[in-house]
């Protein structure tokens, strides 16, 4: 799918927001293939570094990984307090591991506040913002974790560095 995706408010990101390169993930925070393209952003912002902007949204695959969608409300309820992503991280970083207790665990690692983090992980704000992440993936076509983006185009390529890299690349100014 070839149209441009816009980018919202309410998208998490990190890097420039004028960057010459967007790169939008739909990612999953439960699915392997994720976890193993995590190191492989991190790699990429510090390769592109100012000329890139990382934007995740949730794509849960909840009827394969029980715990995607309840990660996904972790994140973005910690979001609320400027913590999104610390717990981003952390979840991939414990992927293996993900349980309800495990979540509330990394909360109190990124030292959130875990009273409000329960509150908002329930709230039907947060519920909307997974749920709106969900939908835009499935209008752009999403049907798999992760689906990456490059500036509004579908990328297809095998998700390692060097294949990134090279398509990314085409976009610097």
């Amino acid at each position: 799918m070839n149209r441009p995706i816009k980018l919202n408010e309410a998208d998490q990101y990190q890097g420039n927001k004028n960057a010459s390169i967007v790169l939008l993930e739909y990612g999953d925070y439960e699915c392997p293939h994720c976890g193993a393209a995590y190191p492989i952003i991190k790699k990429l912002q510090r390769h592109f570094d100012k000329e890139l902007l990382f934007v995740f949204r949730n794509f849960p695959l909840a009827e394969m990984h029980p715990y995607a969608y309840e990660a996904a409300c972790a994140a973005e309820a910690v979001g609320i307090q400027g913590k999104f992503w610390p717990m981003h991280d952390l979840i991939f970083e414990n992927q293996q591991t993900l349980s309800s207790r495990q979540l509330l665990n990394l909360g109190r690692v990124i030292s959130a506040d875990i009273d409000q983090m329960i509150i908002d992980m329930k709230s039907e704000f947060i519920r909307n913002k997974v749920e709106y992440d969900l939908e835009s993936g499935i209008r752009n076509g999403v049907n798999g974790t992760p689906t990456f983006f490059v500036n509004g185009t579908r990328f297809d390529g095998y998700h390692d560095f060097e294949s990134m890299k090279h398509a990314m690349n085409e976009f610097l100014v």
